[in-house]
């Protein structure tokens, strides 16, 4: 299966290791990631707060190039991403007056041709051709799903068939062996760009539904956004810090839960670059949650997956979320 890649901004910066995880299991699932040439950032978060001709513009162009490409498909992994790059391609179809205009922006012909899919969308089709054949380590985590705001809504463009309790993410996970929890918070925000400007209240949103992922017994968060995954993941310590609680509770992107169950190493997949440790496999859900006033228990290093072995992808004690992010 050949397709087209975007792979935005933070692929290519702060979450190296969502591309370097999807790269790794695309020959093994049997995909081609052809990237569009001279991409360019699609403006998510801040432009279509501030101009929404530049906000259609800056995917418009992205979309345009892989049309001239002979993409028929793009997959972009990015949820921020793929909301905006979806959105633009469904308001210049519905508008003939603003794509003219666009077009004229970008100086680049567009017809819509190409269709936007999500990583859930290209993971569904391998989950539905033959992944379980493939898998070689069954995940055997139980595990808390987590889609955010951007890949089931607004429900007329994306392709989740519930938006308000989506199963796409969990179907795919059973494949490669996890078990999915029922929790309460795989739809809410984790605070997404506030990340940087109001951090106290991603520290509150965030620690909601990091709280309840663990209270339910999940030994991973299950995520495939980028935004999400630095909430969730490099701000823990703020969170712990608000709930005065710690969490041992790792947050892994869903290609590298499909990784792990095909066998590939934690380098591999970019498990070394995260600021909460991967630590899987004999860890007793309560060990997901400790008060603030007791020692957070370290997770017993893996057996299954036998990929992470027993070094896990733990950074070295004390290490900055700077440090633990090097290659």
């Amino acid at each position: 299966m050949k397709i087209g890649f975007f792979p935005g901004c933070s692929l290519e910066g702060s979450s190296r290791e969502y591309n370097e995880s999807l790269h790794a299991i695309a020959p093994l699932l049997g995909v081609e990631l052809t990237e569009v040439p001279d991409w360019n950032c699609c403006g998510a978060s801040a432009a279509h707060s501030l101009n929404h001709k530049l906000a259609l513009a800056l995917p418009a162009r992205s979309l345009a190039l892989a049309e001239k490409s002979g993409l028929d498909e793009l997959l972009v992994p990015c949820s921020a991403c793929y909301s905006r790059l979806a959105i633009t391609r469904h308001e210049l179809l519905e508008n003939d007056a603003l794509r003219s205009e666009i077009t004229k922006i970008i100086e680049l012909p567009f017809t819509g041709r190409t269709k936007v899919l999500s990583v859930l969308d290209v993971f569904g089709r391998c989950a539905s051709n033959g992944l379980k054949d493939k898998v070689r380590t069954p995940f055997g985590q139980k595990v808390a799903c987590y889609y955010g705001c951007y890949l089931t809504r607004p429900e007329k463009i994306t392709t989740c068939a519930r938006p308000e309790d989506p199963r796409e993410m969990d179907d795919i996970v059973k494949v490669v062996g996890a078990e999915p929890i029922n929790w309460a918070f795989k739809v809410e925000c984790c605070g997404a760009g506030f990340s940087v400007s109001r951090l106290d209240t991603v520290a509150e949103l965030s620690g909601r539904i990091v709280h309840d992922a663990a209270a339910r017994g999940a030994q991973a968060i299950v995520v495939a956004c980028p935004m999400c995954h630095t909430n969730l993941d490099l701000r823990r310590d703020s969170i712990e810090r608000t709930r005065q609680q710690k969490y041992a509770l790792p947050v892994l992107y869903i290609s590298q839960v499909i990784g792990l169950a095909l066998g590939l190493g934690e380098r591999q997949l970019g498990l070394h670059r995260h600021h909460v440790p991967v630590r899987l496999g004999s860890v007793a859900p309560a060990n997901s949650v400790a008060p603030a006033n007791s020692r957070c228990p370290t997770p017993v290093a893996a057996d299954v997956p036998a990929a992470l072995g027993s070094a896990g992808a733990s950074p070295s004690p004390g290490g900055s979320p700077a440090q633990e992010k090097e290659a």
